[in-house]
């Protein structure tokens, strides 16, 4: 019933956005009465952090161990095929247009996806270039810093093709995109 009911929840946040989506209609289209949901979750922000807790778990699980590649850029390369391949789908999409249309008016809600786990991310990335460092192969960094920047190269310009700003790339383009991505990356980390 729990899955079944953080269904519903996920569909109705990304389709109709935060303030839209209430606990009622969540309640009839799990088919349970809403204290079901005030008995497992209290109220709607909560419903929703378990919501992006999930999306989040799932998201995370995708990706690779990058620190089994043969270099840092082949490790980067696969980094940013899984981030594309996580973000460009129609549930990250959703999420980042919610995010976008109601952070002004619930400036809880980027708070919530960063307690969910989305700067897990970020840390695995500064990991994976703090073994570079070790190793002699990128100079002493800020490697939070770069690792943001890296995700920023990589997810931002597909992102913004997603949600209608611009053409959106085809797999051919997309994988070109990560391949110029990570060589621009590696030019200015490396200095």
């Amino acid at each position: 019933m729990e899955a079944t009911i953080l269904d519903r929840a996920t569909a109705a946040f990304l389709a109709d956005g935060y303030a839209a989506t209430t606990i009622e209609a969540i309640a009839r289209a799990s088919g349970v009465a809403k204290r079901t949901i005030y008995a497992r979750w209290d109220g709607k922000p909560a419903l929703f952090r378990a919501v992006l807790e999930r999306l989040l778990t799932r998201w995370l699980a995708t990706a690779g161990d990058w620190t089994v590649a043969d270099t840092l850029e082949t490790a980067l390369l696969a980094a940013a095929d899984q981030m594309l391949s996580v973000a460009l789908t129609p549930e990250a999409v959703a999420l980042h247009r919610l995010l976008v249309a109601e952070s002004a008016r619930f400036p809880e809600l980027p708070a919530m996806i960063r307690q969910a786990g989305s700067t897990e991310g970020v840390a695995r990335l500064a990991g994976l270039l703090d073994r570079a460092v070790v190793q002699g192969i990128l100079p002493r960094q800020d490697t939070v810093f770069a690792a943001e920047q890296f995700m920023h190269l990589v997810l931002a310009g597909p992102q913004r093709r997603a949600v209608g700003l611009a053409p959106a790339l085809t797999p051919a383009e997309l994988r070109a995109w990560g391949v110029q991505a990570v060589a621009l990356f590696l030019r200015g980390a490396t200095r």
